[in-house]
């Protein structure tokens, strides 16, 4: 280190300002409590905030800022989906990505890099095509192409797949991109802040108060918190803060684990995902590649990681790429995804007032971050649904008007 830089780092004048600022203890009452200090929650405040001038707003995590599903993802952004609804979604999900990094003043490490979906049938084939017509129709970049277009985007992939699961085309989705994870929260948090936000890690969440089926407060480990508002956006504990307010929940909650490799040269530039085979893989900007797969096959409120996911990930992926036989794995991980019966969240206000739902994200939540904190703001702000979301309401598994969203699954990604 020279002479210069220590000069200046243990000058207090020129010291990096806080992130964020908490208060040692919070207030007596917020005019919103929001629980779960990850992506969709972070964003909510700072769009609360932002855009309808409400500040009064307490998050609270009873672990520690993005620690869960935000931190555990693969950072994968796409807007090419099968319904209508979840496209619509979604696309503005996207637009919102492509400027964050200018909104919240911080290097999110955006990298469109197109994405391709395998089709290594004929069922899964006419799935794209659908996926395709379907996405064309809202504006969506999204094409159906053969396996010389897959080829010539990544020259080492095998288009035999060892022999066994030979590529018959792709869905190529050119908006398909990477970002950072943990940028995206603390971009959010620090923003949110700077309004006013205050944000509390390490504060469970007990119970929440309720007079004439009306949410009126929030009990913690710190204290109860009076408010006429609370957010629900804490994924795998989701089924706990709804039995807090007597509703069933609609989630299954199940891991879903990835890994990462060693870093390499860049060679991979597109997001690659083949749902026959179970798996999907990008390079980060570091070089690693940030691999994963289905969804676990049994429910389990667990974020352990198995050598059955992380061997079985490998050959799959030697079928793909044959050359990363001698890559190593540097270290892989679980997160838990809350799914529901069509494979679509679950958002807006419930059958109790005041308390608001996002929830059900199964394997997409991150990709859907600012569009949640968007939509989620405006729902609280007004007491009203936002248009966007309108159709993610719970009161659909009574009414079996389900959207059916699991063919654009792929895998779990």
């Amino acid at each position: 280190m020279s002479w210069r830089l220590l000069k200046y780092a243990l000058n207090r004048d020129h010291a990096e300002p806080r992130w964020f600022n908490t208060p040692t203890s919070p207030k007596e009452s917020y005019d919103v409590v929001i629980i779960g200090a990850g992506g969709h929650g972070l964003a909510c405040a700072y769009y609360l905030a932002k855009t309808h001038g409400i500040t009064r707003i307490a998050v609270l995590d009873k672990g520690y800022l993005g620690g869960g599903n935000t931190g555990r993802n693969t950072t994968i952004v796409r807007s090419n989906y099968l319904t209508p609804e979840g496209v619509r979604f979604y696309d503005r999900g996207v637009r919102l990505f492509e400027g964050l990094a200018s909104e919240l003043d911080i290097n999110l490490f955006y990298s469109t890099r197109g994405h391709f979906t395998l089709a290594h049938n004929e069922s899964t084939l006419r799935t794209a095509r659908w996926r395709a017509e379907v996405n064309k129709h809202h504006g969506i970049d999204s094409q159906l192409v053969g396996p010389d277009e897959v080829k010539r985007a990544c020259p080492q992939i095998d288009l035999n797949c060892g022999g066994q699961h030979a590529i018959v085309g792709a869905l190529y989705h050119a908006p398909g991109a990477i970002v950072r994870h943990d940028a995206v929260a603390w971009g959010y948090a620090r923003a949110a802040s700077q309004m006013g936000v205050e944000i509390f890690q390490h504060t469970e969440v007990t119970g929440i108060e309720m007079a004439n089926d009306r949410v009126c407060g929030v009990r913690t480990n710190r204290g109860l918190i009076k408010t006429d508002k609370v957010l629900s956006a804490v994924a795998g504990a989701t089924p706990t803060t709804l039995k807090m307010v007597g509703l069933k929940s609609p989630v299954d909650i199940v891991p879903l684990q990835a890994c990462v490799t060693e870093p390499m040269k860049p060679w991979l530039d597109p997001i690659i995902v083949s749902g026959s085979l179970h798996v999907y893989v990008s390079q980060s900007a570091r070089g690693e590649l940030v691999m994963g797969a289905a969804v676990d096959p049994a429910e389990l409120h667990s974020t352990r990681s198995s050598f059955e996911f992380v061997s079985s990930l490998a050959d799959q992926m030697l079928d793909l790429f044959p050359f990363l036989a001698g890559v190593k794995i540097s270290r892989q991980w679980a997160g838990m995804a809350d799914m529901t019966p069509d494979f679509a969240p679950v958002m807006g206000k419930t059958a109790i007032a005041g308390f608001y739902l996002d929830a059900g994200w199964g394997t997409w939540g991150f990709k859907a971050t600012p569009v949640c904190g968007e939509t989620m703001a405006f729902t609280l702000a007004h007491d009203t649904n936002h248009r966007l979301i309108e159709a993610f309401g719970m009161e659909r598994f009574e009414r079996m008007t389900m959207l059916g969203e699991k063919g654009a699954a792929a895998v779990g990604h």
